[in-house]
């Protein structure tokens, strides 16, 4: 099925992007909940699935539907760039409750589980009280296996981000949506969306369009009710650097030319970097990073481009013969 968004002048001038914890908490149950899911994140899973004997996992796990689907009042539209979950949280215990019922049914297609069997004829204080727990549970769960990770998550999250933002800048919406996604297309003002559980168009009627890169989505993913502000989140760039090794062995007289620090570094700018996420990589500190990219650059090897608050380094066309 598809889903379509129609983007105006206006939409697409207010097109953003933004990180979101709520969103990353609710997608790794995926991973939690079938490890076949993806190998990458299996180390992820092995480190934290001994740890939750605490939580309430029956409440947890039936937040998601036989379908994957989520329910959108879990996952709320950031107002910021980058929300933290505690903030987030405090948007979903204002969640209306008649649109907490509606998620919840719309979530499990009206075959509901045993936790919330009667969620239909629920009474408001009675969907308070799911809301409560729910956000307990996700709050625990957050703080056993997302935040201790957060802040390595959260940079491969910002290098997309940044990668994205240029392509906008550079080739418009079409060069954007180019290599987002295998099932995302932009054409004449309407981003088509394949395979997905809905069959809906949605005008985007000045509301603009919300981008935000994902750890844990195994696809392009948008909200559930087309009543729900556009909103598409994908599969961020990099996620296997997060348990993928970062240095390897350089040639001898490259290290002997360069030392083993900057060999690294002029390997790894085939693409435009900033500093941290090179630091991130690397595991060292962005100053420590710092310091050989000046060399690097007063030796015309890596050449540089402010994009936002980011300095993009990439190897240069000397750099590359350097290699070569």
């Amino acid at each position: 099925m598809v889903i379509r968004f129609e983007l105006g002048v206006d939409d697409l001038a207010d097109t953003r992007f933004a990180i979101s914890p709520a969103q990353e908490t609710l997608f790794s149950l995926w991973v939690l909940r079938d490890p076949g899911m993806s190998a990458m994140h299996l180390p992820w899973r092995r480190s934290v699935i001994g740890e939750l004997d605490a939580l309430d996992i029956e409440l947890l796990m039936a937040l998601v539907g036989k379908t994957l689907a989520l329910p959108d009042f879990l996952t709320p539209r950031p107002s910021g760039f980058a929300p933290s979950f505690e903030e987030q949280v405090a948007v979903i215990r204002a969640t209306p409750a008649e649109l907490v019922r509606r998620d919840l049914v719309l979530t499990h297609q009206g075959r509901l589980p045993q936790v919330f069997e009667d969620v239909r004829s629920a009474s408001d204080a009675r969907t308070q009280y799911w809301v409560d727990a729910i956000c307990e549970v996700l709050r625990g769960y957050w703080e056993i296996a997302l935040a201790p990770s957060w802040a390595k998550m959260r940079l491969v999250l910002e290098g997309d981000t940044t990668y994205r933002a240029r392509q906008l800048a550079v080739g418009g919406a079409r060069l954007l949506f180019a290599d987002l996604n295998p099932f995302v297309e932009w054409q004449d003002g309407i981003l088509r969306i394949d395979r997905m559980l809905g069959h809906h168009d949605v005008a985007a009627s000045g509301r603009g369009l919300l981008l935000m890169p994902s750890i844990f989505a195994y696809k392009a993913l948008t909200p559930l009710s087309a009543d729900e502000a556009p909103w598409l989140a994908y599969p961020s760039r990099g996620v296997a650097t997060l348990s993928a090794a970062t240095t390897r062995t350089e040639s001898a007289s490259l290290v002997a030319l360069l030392g083993q620090p900057r060999a690294v570094l002029l390997r790894m700018l085939d693409e435009p970097l900033p500093t941290i996420e090179i630091a991130r990589r690397l595991e060292v500190t962005p100053s420590a990073v710092s310091q050989h990219l000046q060399v690097l650059h007063a030796t015309n090897l890596v050449s540089r481009a402010r994009d936002g608050r980011y300095l993009l380094y990439r190897r240069s066309a000397l750099g590359d013969q350097l290699l070569g």
